[in-house]
């Protein structure tokens, strides 16, 4: 599996934000990405909705609790890669 990675929309970003675009990024994909090394490990065979919910939870335990509160990925694509850690237990 690829490394997940976040990229922001530009058009719903602030221009404080527009600034800050590819630190943020890259501080968000970092999250993901050490989630799903955690999650991948300590998956005991929930299903893909729960392991969605861990990525999300653990996601937004390494970031800030100002970035955290505002980190909403999308639901489809954080879905997938919970379907790739499950399908690779199987």
């Amino acid at each position: 599996m690829a490394e997940p990675h976040i990229t922001l929309d530009p058009r719903t970003l602030t221009p404080v934000e527009q600034k800050l675009r590819g630190p943020l990024e890259d501080q968000l994909s970092s999250a993901l990405q050490a989630a799903t090394v955690k999650v991948e490990q300590h998956y005991a065979g929930e299903s893909v909705e729960q392991v969605t919910a861990m990525l999300l939870e653990q996601a937004r335990a390494g970031l800030h609790p100002d970035i955290a509160v505002g980190f909403h990925p999308d639901h489809e694509q954080l879905r997938h890669v919970a379907e790739v850690i499950v399908n690779r237990a199987h």
